[in-house]
C-alpha cells in the first residue's frame, strides 16, 4: 500500500529559530516552503519536516539518518569544525575511529540537534 509513496523524517523541536540555525546553518540543508510554524528542508531526494512540540528531544533513538557514502570522515570533520559534538556508543563488534563507529564495512556517526534529537550519518546505501 505505501511501498510506492515517498516518506520523510519529521523531527520535533522546542524552538524553531534555534532549529533553523542548526538545520540550515550547521547542517546546510536547503529550506523549502512549509506550513506556518513548520520548517521544511530538502536533503538530496528526501524531505525533512521540523515542527514545534512540547515532546521535543524525548526520543532516545535515531530520528533521521543521512547516507553520506565514503565522505563520512570528511563530513564529520566539517561538522566538528562548526561546533558539532558527536556521540560515542559502546556497540558490540564495533570500534571507534575518532568520532566514527566502524562495524565491518559500515561506518556511522551520531550527533544531536539543539533539542537532543539523535541524528545519524552512515556510509552505506540508502
Amino acid at each position: 500500500m505505501l511501498g510506492n509513496a515517498n516518506a520523510m523524517a519529521t523531527i520535533a523541536v522546542k524552538n524553531l529559530e534555534a532549529a533553523k540555525k542548526f538545520y540550515e546553518g550547521t547542517l546546510g540543508l536547503e529550506p523549502v516552503p512549509a506550513e506556518e510554524r513548520v520548517l521544511g528542508y530538502r536533503s538530496g531526494n528526501s524531505r525533512l519536516l521540523v515542527y514545534e512540540s512540547e515532546y521535543a528531544g524525548t526520543n532516545k533513538a535515531t530520528a533521521a539518518t543521512w547516507t553520506v557514502g565514503d565522505e563520512i570522515e570528511q563530513v564529520v570533520a566539517n561538522l566538528k569544525k562548526k561546533g558539532v559534538n558527536f556521540e560515542h556508543y559502546d556497540f558490540p563488534g564495533s570500534r571507534l575511529e575518532g568520532d566514527v563507529h566502524v562495524m565491518g564495512n559500515t561506518k556511522a556517526a551520531w550527533l544531536k540537534d539543539p533539542d537532543g534529537n539523535i541524528l545519524a550519518l552512515v556510509n552505506g546505501q540508502s
